[in-house]
């Protein structure tokens, strides 16, 4: 919906919507942003908050309990940075200013992306870590396992939907095969596509085949490189 409306006349609409101004205001306390802004910094703190809640559950009771665990998306995260990386550079030796951009497919999103310094979406990670596990009353009831159940649904079927139609809307007018195969675009494209398949792919079968890591019991080795082929889709 996002590319339809970026390339269409819906185009003046599209930006119309995202560029409206969204005001609260307390007293001497105001907050005016544009609506786009107040998505990516808003709705996206609902989302690592639910991000965190689950963070925190692996950590106490789920797969990363065991510090062993850790091994595997810890490596996987590697690869997924040092291979597109890796791939953009080849494309790019020589070009100074085109070198800068080395980060931008090394960059494996937990949404989409996440910006330079401490980003307004932290504090949803920050205050999802304060959730108790257990309730101190209830031994049979879990807060955090209610409140991720709870906030599930909103961030898959309307967070997320909603953050990608406010952010995937790019015009493709005046852009011919000359702009697509230059050597910055061609880098950022194969460095996500080809770059995360393969070094995420690639080094944590590495680290399992040397009997680093191991596979999960609840995960087999095409699922595996599903994740991989899907961090390379962003």
């Amino acid at each position: 919906m996002a590319f339809v409306c970026a390339n269409t006349p819906l185009e003046s609409y599209y930006a119309l919507l995202l560029d409206t101004p969204v005001e609260f205001r307390i007293g001497a306390l105001e907050l005016a942003k544009p609506l786009l802004l107040w998505i990516n910094d808003g709705l996206m703190a609902v989302f690592f908050f639910l991000v965190g809640l689950e963070l925190k559950r692996e950590l106490i009771e789920g797969e990363l309990s065991d510090r062993r665990n850790i091994i595997l998306p810890g490596v996987g995260a590697i690869g997924g940075m040092v291979a597109p990386a890796i791939i953009y550079i080849s494309f790019n030796t020589g070009d100074t200013a085109a070198m800068a951009g080395w980060a931008i497919p090394a960059a494996t999103d937990i949404a989409f992306a996440l910006g330079s310094g401490v980003h307004a979406t932290l504090a949803g990670v920050v205050l999802a870590m304060f959730i108790p596990m257990r309730s101190k009353t209830n031994d049979t009831y879990s807060p955090l396992k209610s409140m991720e159940q709870d906030v599930h649904s909103a961030v898959a079927f309307l967070v997320l939907p909603i953050f990608a139609f406010a952010n995937a809307g790019i015009s493709f007018s005046g852009v011919g095969a000359e702009q697509i195969f230059q050597s910055v675009p061609m880098g950022i494209a194969l460095g996500l596509f080809i770059g995360k398949q393969v070094g995420i792919f690639g080094i944590c079968w590495v680290a399992i085949k040397f009997g680093f890591t191991k596979l999960p019991p609840s995960m087999s080795w095409g699922s595996l490189y599903g994740t991989a082929a899907t961090l390379g889709d962003q």
